[in-house]
């Protein structure tokens, strides 16, 4: 809003603008606080719409897709514990949370590619192949991942936070791969609904993702070397 002052006498010229300027100031500095406000609301999950938290950024299942970004090293950086005691409780969990993490892609990972390699060998028994079989499991895994895990999911994101399918590929990617910029998040959409499976489902892609595509960098040094 705009403050008007008035002065009859031009000797309290001075006087007068200097009272508006105080008055601006003095109005600007409520309307950075109130921002300031809608902002630390903002993180905490309460929208303008209705007195409620309706991101739910911190009920188990945003708890839960929070420590899934912690302990994969994602690090969007939408949520951070606020507190000292929730400072120094994420410090531990991660320093044990995320070598724990490592140990179970690498399961994750040798499973995937045991079933692989019990494939292949598999075709070779049937078929009697033996160079083609391993080529072609190996090419129906790429496939597959690359459906499961890049290609599908930004169908559901379109559907669900209302991106583009190229938003929701760059998502995928960026998550996959822990680049983690933050710039697109699911569930943080105020004017949307979002169901109680979505988080916890994306959750277990993010592990299973990952898994995946730390095989496919690993062939892809291999290849390199």
């Amino acid at each position: 809003s705009e403050v008007v002052v008035v002065c009859d006498f031009t000797s309290q010229h001075w006087k007068c603008q200097s009272h508006e300027l105080a008055v601006r100031g003095f109005v600007g500095s409520h309307v950075i606080i109130s921002l300031q406000g809608i902002i630390q609301a903002y993180k905490s999950g309460i929208t303008l719409q209705a007195n409620a938290t309706s991101l739910g950024r911190w009920d188990f299942s945003g708890s839960f897709f929070f420590s899934i970004s912690a302990v994969t090293t994602i690090g969007y950086g939408n949520l951070s514990p606020s507190t000292v005691a929730g400072r120094i409780f994420c410090i531990l969990f991660a320093l044990f949370g995320i070598p724990l993490n490592l140990v179970l892609l690498n399961e994750i990972g040798q499973l995937m590619l045991l079933g692989v390699q019990h494939c292949a060998r598999r075709l070779e028994e049937v078929f009697h192949w033996q160079k083609k079989a391993s080529l072609l499991i190996k090419t129906c895994a790429l496939v597959t991942g690359l459906l499961l895990f890049l290609l599908l999911p930004p169908l559901l994101f379109s559907d669900k936070e209302g991106w583009s399918y190229e938003e929701g590929f760059y998502y995928s990617f960026v998550t996959l791969s822990t680049i983690g910029f933050g710039d697109y998040v699911i569930g943080m959409n105020p004017d949307r609904t979002y169901p109680g499976w979505y988080k916890n489902v994306i959750s277990l892609w993010i592990l299973f993702g990952m898994a995946w595509l730390a095989l496919v960098i690993k062939f892809c040094i291999n290849f390199l070397e």
